[in-house]
């Protein structure tokens, strides 16, 4: 998949997930489904993301035999940058913070299946 093709797509999953955040809260408005930073964890793991799709198809475009290490060091750098963020996160807030957990976690999987995905659409072209 190419960076434009890419970026196009990465735009519309970005979109669809916004919207259904966005739209949880008035289908179920008794329960507190998200953490009042919820939309600053939002755009921060979709722009960790996106450095780290970057990073990783420069990486399969310069040397395409050492794709798999690019991909595994740019997930690896995006769990760090997202460990730093989580551990910066609870130390200014000292509350327990439920809701903050499973948003965070679940934005994190969702927007590394993403990555993952295109970036596997990339070395399986590079087999055939």
């Amino acid at each position: 998949m190419s960076l434009p093709k890419f970026l196009i797509s990465y735009s519309i999953y970005t979109g669809v997930l916004a919207g259904i955040a966005f739209l949880l809260p008035t289908l179920f408005p008794g329960v507190k489904l998200f953490t009042d930073q919820f939309w600053l964890v939002f755009w921060f793991l979709c722009g960790l993301t996106l450095i780290a799709y970057i990073l990783a198809d420069f990486g399969i475009r310069r040397k395409p035999e050492m794709g798999v290490f690019a991909i595994m060091g740019s997930v690896i750098l995006k769990m760090l940058f997202s460990m730093s963020f989580v551990l910066i996160y609870s130390l200014k807030h000292t509350e327990s913070d439920l809701p903050f957990v499973f948003n965070f976690f679940s934005l994190y999987l969702l927007f590394t299946l993403f990555e993952i995905l295109g970036l596997l659409r990339n070395l399986r072209h590079q087999n055939k």
